[in-house]
């Protein structure tokens, strides 16, 4: 099996700001904080990430506090960041920050019910 095309640190900033503004670069890895309103919210986006990694048979690291989840991406067996990476940061991206709309209406505003918050 061929080794997958890596990308260099300019060619991923490119693609990184056109693509998945939220996310940067650092360390090797392409990474994203999800800010959540409390451990439930963790739970849920931890198991959101994990069941879409998965799926993807990829296996991102995950920083995971009270109130936030580090995802950090990197093809392991590449040594370096390439597509598989961009694809699952983008479906990352899609699910964990959707925000419903009709006919969904979403928790309810009171504190007690929100899980994650939203970047603005």
């Amino acid at each position: 099996m061929a080794k997958p095309q890596t990308y260099d640190d300019a060619a991923i900033h490119v693609r990184l700001k056109s693509e998945l503004p939220h996310w940067y670069f650092t360390d090797g890895t392409i990474q994203r904080t999800y800010k959540t309103a409390s451990w439930k919210g963790t739970l849920m986006v931890v198991t959101t990430i994990g069941h879409l990694a998965e799926a993807a048979w990829h296996h991102p690291d995950l920083a995971v506090s009270y109130d936030s989840v580090t995802v950090k991406l990197s093809t392991h067996s590449a040594k370096g960041i390439t597509d598989l990476d961009f694809a699952l940061a983008s479906k990352i991206e899609e699910v964990v920050a959707w925000r419903p709309g009709v006919p969904f209406s979403g928790t309810p505003s009171d504190p007690r019910h929100a899980y994650i918050k939203y970047d603005e």
